[in-house]
């Protein structure tokens, strides 16, 4: 019973943020960027939760802690410092500077305005909308383990139950109401991740963080590996997922988004520091209680259906470690993070298609009032479409191991270098964005879509982009003085508009 009671207020939590964010979205801009004018807590926990889904608690933790040990907390380590901390300092500021100038609300929009080719923002859109909607079928996946783990329902109410609850809250009050519950989220992200390590830690099976370690290590075969400082053997698989999780966010547009929505750089300062702080407690937090699922299973890999399954093991593991009234908070952690990260998927897809295609590039005259219905509109068919692909499972799952490494391997290299060098050209950040986007596509086909190197592929993707950019800009025609002009030189219009200052 107090399982469905804990649920029921959550769920009574998210309908009412919704309504209560309906006034605050009247407009497109504040249905999809909350009129730019969002404080630095409620941004710091969108970018955190957005970060983070049940695709780390789930699948992540359980199979990276049980391959790489304790020295997997070096993914939540990266994440931290180079996927929340660099990614706020380097990027967060000149984001938001460069497209106010540019009054460019998403990221083609910005590819548009920074290299003059509308083609460039039809191509990125496409990118986006091909690899984003599939990725986010994964996050109910990880989500409807646990919860049928703990209620008993069949896993298909689970997902249900959660494309519902987002679908209503992100159409009532688009962005408003996405930051608004993602800091709710991420406060229950917190209390569940310090509750987790604790019980998972002190469990009889661990006996603490050091025995635990001393455990790991007395494991036939695996234990000096398991317990060495980076990986051991495996330090290049462990490197690739470091880079590709945490250098990766800097080209995820849904990531990128919440840099234009922020309100000045006084809250940049603040939520940068508060963004590290949540993917330090959070990242490490996962990894850590994944890295002793060998000690709950006796180093033997849980199975479903008479196969090995990596994705039970977290599950399984927070059944025996907390005792029930914990295991409804962390069910809500999970929840929490899904639903977070699901909403910046739908809005950042619907509006590559309402804003970039629909208004950018069909009908460059349509009203702001019917493009937002239109946004709306999407969302709800996106959050069905991801619904019927984890539902089925069919050929499109395939591209969700890859859609990390080639969105991020796409547009990395373009947008980085169009924020900061003037040299940068219109040939390359195409040629960057191909480049980075076939290096992925290439490697998955060439590898028979093998998920395992997925890290790997993606790491070399976003390499590729970062490296093509600069070396073909060097050699190609510039964009005109008056085009870079205005690019950079421009100054900012001030808005009297009140935000959400929390």
């Amino acid at each position: 019973m107090l399982k469905f009671i804990f649920l029921a207020l959550y769920v009574v939590l998210m309908l009412g943020i919704g309504f209560v964010s309906m006034k605050k979205a009247s407009t497109l801009q504040d249905f999809f960027l909350g009129g730019r004018k969002m404080g630095p807590w409620v941004s710091a926990f969108a970018y955190g939760t957005t970060y983070f889904s049940a695709v780390i608690f789930i699948g992540y933790a359980g199979k990276i802690g049980w391959g790489f040990g304790p020295s997997a907390v070096w993914i939540g380590v990266g994440n931290a410092l180079v996927g929340s901390l660099l990614a706020w300092v380097v990027l967060a500021k000149k984001t938001r500077d460069m497209t106010h100038r540019l009054n460019a609300s998403t990221m083609p929009e910005f590819f548009e305005k920074r290299y003059d080719s509308k083609a460039l923002k039809v191509f990125s859109a496409l990118i986006i909308f091909i690899f984003l909607v599939p990725y986010s079928a994964s996050v109910y996946a990880g989500l409807s383990y646990l919860f049928t783990s703990i209620f008993g329902f069949d896993y298909v109410y689970c997902m249900l139950f959660m494309a519902i609850l987002t679908a209503i809250y992100l159409v009532l009050g688009g962005y408003v109401a996405t930051v608004m519950t993602d800091f709710i989220q991420g406060i229950i992200m917190i209390g569940g991740v310090v509750l987790m390590i604790f019980y998972v830690v002190m469990n009889p099976a661990v006996g603490g963080l050091t025995e635990g370690i001393s455990r790991l290590s007395q494991i036939p075969e695996e234990g000096a590996q398991l317990v060495s400082v980076f990986g051991g053997g495996k330090w290049l698989s462990l490197l690739s997922l470091i880079v590709l999780t945490s250098l990766g966010s800097w080209g995820l547009p849904q990531m990128i988004h919440k840099f234009y929505a922020i309100k000045d750089e006084k809250s940049i300062s603040k939520a940068t520091i508060v963004s590290t702080c949540f993917a330090m407690l959070i990242g490490c937090g996962a990894y850590l209680a994944g890295s002793f699922g060998r000690l709950y299973f006796d180093n033997k890999i849980p199975m479903l259906n008479g196969k090995d399954n990596f994705d039970i093991i977290m599950p399984e593991l927070l059944k025996m470690a907390l005792p029930e009234v914990m295991l409804s908070i962390i069910l809500l952690l999970i929840l929490s993070a899904s639903m977070s990260t699901l909403a910046s998927i739908v809005l950042t897809s619907s509006s590559a298609i309402a804003m970039d295609l629909v208004k950018g590039y069909m009908f460059p005259n349509m009203k702001n009032e019917k493009i937002m219905m239109l946004m709306k509109i999407l969302c709800l068919v996106f959050i069905a479409f991801s619904f019927i692909v984890a539902y089925k499972p069919n050929a499109i799952l395939v591209l969700m191991s890859f859609s990390w490494g080639t969105v991020a391997g796409s547009f990395i290299g373009p947008f980085l270098f169009g924020l900061y060098w003037k040299g940068t050209t219109k040939l390359g950040a195409w040629l960057g964005m191909i480049g980075g986007f076939g290096t992925s596509i290439t490697l998955a086909v060439v590898y028979n879509m093998d998920a395992g190197k997925a890290p790997l592929f993606g790491m070399i993707a976003m390499l590729v982009s970062i490296i093509t950019v600069p070396v073909v800009s060097l050699i190609t025609p510039k964009l005109s003085h008056s085009h870079v002009a205005e690019v950079f030189n421009t100054k900012i219009s001030k808005s009297n508009e009140v935000g959400l200052d929390m």
